[in-house]
């Protein structure tokens, strides 16, 4: 998935809004959360999109069992 293709998926899980600035403002957080997950390993660049690490699998999991 890209960056693109994350921020429309907030959109859209979120509900409209009457809000003008909403979906851009959502788009450009998607951007963050993309570089704040790659900046703490939890995803990588995989062509045009990303990938979770072994680190973002263990953390969505939420896996209490030791490695």
């Amino acid at each position: 998935m890209d960056t693109e293709d994350l921020g429309r998926h907030l959109v859209n899980a979120r509900g409209s809004s009457t809000t003008p600035g909403f979906a851009p403002a959502i788009a450009r957080m998607a951007g963050t959360l993309a570089w704040r997950l790659e900046s703490q390993g939890f995803i990588a660049e995989a062509g045009a999109g990303w990938r979770t690490t072994a680190d973002g699998r263990r953390l969505i999991s939420c896996s209490s069992e030791p490695e």
